[in-house]
């Protein structure tokens, strides 16, 4: 198990795999909009596509978009470098590292892919439409113009703030409110496994 996680190639891999497969099958079994709870009110797949960042977010239109996933795919080749190198030249390579990277190298590959490719390789979603894998007609974009594919809502709090509590009171709230995929919550373990261990990983 140790040689299968000291490989970031096969880690990766998996997690790619994981990522795009839950992403296809969203994209081309649901609506935009379309909600499947799987966990009660807690837990539902909700099908989403966003033009920018991790979790919804947006950066810059269509020219920020573009230099976005271009600085991404500059930062995974560089960390797929550095991988390389931890993973094969230094003689006792910190597993919990390797991984942490690794994830963190997946989940942006995984979102990369989308922005990439997907408006080529898929028609258009909307609430009444089904999008398909590859149709005649071409993609709904171009080459780097792909919307990201989010399904994952977990609303475990929604209600009103009391009254009596100063500048919220009253007004609804909501936790947890974005709606995610498999690429952004590896992204966010990895993120905050090299913060929670930096004095292990960092202390030379």
């Amino acid at each position: 198990m140790r040689r299968f996680l000291n490989k970031p190639i096969w880690i990766i891999t998996l997690i790619l795999l994981i990522d795009q497969i839950s992403k296809y099958l969203v994209k081309t079994t649901m609506f935009i909009g379309q909600e499947i709870p799987f966990w009660g009110q807690w837990g539902r797949l909700h099908f989403i596509e966003n033009n920018g960042m991790a979790f919804g977010m947006e950066f810059a239109g269509e020219t920020g978009k573009i230099i976005l996933t271009l600085f991404r795919l500059a930062a995974v080749i560089g960390l797929i470098f550095y991988l390389r190198h931890i993973a094969h030249k230094s003689k006792t390579p910190d597993t919990l590292y390797i991984v942490f990277l690794s994830i963190i190298c997946a989940g942006a590959l995984g979102n990369i892919i989308d922005s990439m490719f997907y408006g080529v390789l898929f028609s258009e979603s909307t609430p009444y439409e089904i999008a398909v894998f590859l149709p005649e007609a071409g993609g709904y974009a171009s080459l780097m113009h792909g919307k990201v594919v989010d399904m994952f809502y977990f609303p475990f709090i929604r209600g009103f703030w009391p009254e009596w509590i100063p500048f919220v009171g009253g007004k609804y709230i909501e936790f947890f409110r974005p709606i995610f995929n498999v690429a952004d919550s590896m992204i966010t373990i990895g993120v905050l496994g090299l913060i929670l261990f930096q004095r292990r990983f960092f202390s030379k």
